[in-house]
This record gives structure tokens, sequence and C-alpha cells, in this order.
């Protein structure tokens, strides 16, 4: 995978680790004295895949050291960074020993590690990706234009990921084991009513319904929330349409967007992290010569 979008730090690491001292910079190290950080992003993983990987290992051994960190807590111990699941199935193999590549650094440069790691390897479901990105923000106050860079993918999309936080428990534990995609959760994430939201997520289980087919059914199921409330509400549909047009700003340019309508003032709302930000904004908008000397 190119490098092109990834911050220079995460790579710095790397590269002095493993590329130009590499041979050296390898050891061996007892797997019971190595163990999972407790904010790793990934927090499941495929037993089928953990055993076809563990009988690889019985036979070649573990081909790529894992990297590790020392426990400033307990000395002599490790935390693993990146490779925890080499190092479950070294385990099920029944190994003593792996290869490891120990690193220092701070907190922030290991969970960036950590993500990266697991998002190139495509190890993360997107639920495990949105509290990932989530973690970075809360934890280390990063924006979404600085997670973007690290791990390569638009504002955009990280935005549209950290959306997916806003489902109910429910249709997250579905999304998080398969059963409905991200571009299923996405689409409901257009109803407001929690309730809708876990009705719609078991119809889409039981009776396999496409990410198309979802659309429609939330745009109808909004259109009859709004013909309920006709008698107060006369405009139902042009409301439904208005929201659909937010939907769909939110996702071309990863922000919130909020349209409102009044006798006297009609507005539209943009939000934006920072001045950083705000430049983006209004380049995308206005193009790039809103900046011009």
């Amino acid at each position: 995978m190119a490098r092109g979008g990834l911050g220079r730090d995460f790579y710095s690491i790397l590269d002095d680790n493993m590329i130009e001292d590499k041979k050296d910079s390898v050891t061996s190290l007892k797997i019971s004295d190595i163990e999972p950080r407790k904010d790793q992003p990934r927090k499941s993983f495929d037993e089928e895949g953990l055993q076809t990987l563990a009988d690889s290992i019985s036979i070649h051994g573990v081909i790529q050291p894992i990297i590790v960190r020392e426990n400033s807590d307990f000395k002599g111990s490790y935390e693993i960074i990146a490779g925890e699941r080499r190092w479950r199935a070294a385990k099920m193999a029944g190994l003593s020993e792996m290869p490891v590549i120990v690193i220092d650094g701070d907190d922030l440069k290991f969970s960036q590690i950590a993500l990266v790691e697991n998002i190139q390897r495509e190890n993360l479901n997107p639920v495990e990706e949105a509290l990932a990105y989530n973690a970075l923000i809360e934890r280390f106050s990063l924006t979404q234009e600085q997670i973007s860079k690290e791990v390569g993918k638009s504002r955009s999309a990280i935005a549209n990921m950290l959306r997916l936080l806003d489902l109910p428990d429910e249709v997250l534990q579905l999304l998080k084991g398969g059963k409905i995609s991200g571009g299923h959760a996405r689409a409901l994430l257009g109803l407001k009513d929690d309730n809708d939201m876990i009705m719609l997520a078991q119809k889409i289980v039981d009776k396999d319904l496409s990410v198309r087919e979802v659309e429609k059914a939330v745009k109808n199921m909004l259109a009859q929330k709004d013909e309920d409330d006709s008698e107060e509400k006369p405009d139902a549909q042009r409301r439904v349409y208005m929201r659909d047009l937010e939907k769909r700003v939110m996702e071309k340019l990863g922000r919130k967007a909020k349209i409102n309508q009044s006798q006297k003032k009609k507005t539209l709302e943009l939000s934006f992290d920072n001045d950083d930000d705000l430049e983006e904004l209004l380049t995308l908008i206005c193009g790039k010569d809103i900046f011009a000397e």
C-alpha cells in the first residue's frame, strides 16, 4: 500500500525499527510475557481464521515479528502494539516464544500504529474502526483532518464512520457481527427514532434487504410519519425532501448540515472543527480562488 496519505511520525517509527536495521532489532520473547493492550482497536477475532493461522505457524513458525513495547507498570512484561492476531495464533499453536520488535514511544504514536496497522490489513469491523477514531479524538484531541492524514482516508469518510456511533446499541451489535453492512447502517441513520432503526435493522437481517431497499424503506417511513402529522404540518413531503438533502450534504462534505426555513428566514448551517477546517469547507464551496491574493 502507498505511503502517501500516512503520517510521517508513524512511518518514522516503523522505518527506524523494521527496515533500516530489522535483522538486529528482532528478538524473541516468551509468549507468557506478552499481553494485548487494553485500548487495542481490534476487539473481535475470527476463531476459524485464527485456527488456520495457528496451523500454518505450527508448520512454518511466525514469519513476521510482532511489535511490542515494555509495560511500564510491570517490568519484564510487554504490550502488543501490532500483531495481536499472530500472538493469539502462536499461543494456539503451542509456541512458548515468538519473534518481536521492541520499540519505544508515547501513547499517541502507539495508538496510531495499532490503528493504521489494523486498517491497512482490513482487520477492523466498522464499529471497531469508528470507536478507534473516536478514541483518537477524545483521548488525544486529534481532529478529523489529522486522523484523515494518519490513516490515508478522506475526512468525509472519517466523519461518516464516526456517525455510525449514533446508532442504537442493538443496531451496532448487528453491524459488529456482520449481520448488516456499513451501507445499511448509514441508511438507517436517516431515521430519527431509535426504535424505528432497531425495527428496520432486524428486518434487514430477516429479509436480507439490500442497501437500496433500506434507503427506500427509510424514505417511506419518514414520509408516513409526516403524513400522520399532516394536520399540524401540511408540508410533510417538503420536509422529507429537506431531510434527504441534509443527509446528502453530510455524506458529500463529511460534516453536519442543517436546513432551517421559516417565513422570514431561510438558512443552511454547516459545521466545522477549526480554522483549517473552515478554509477547507470554504474552498469546497467557493473554489480555491477564494483565498487568492
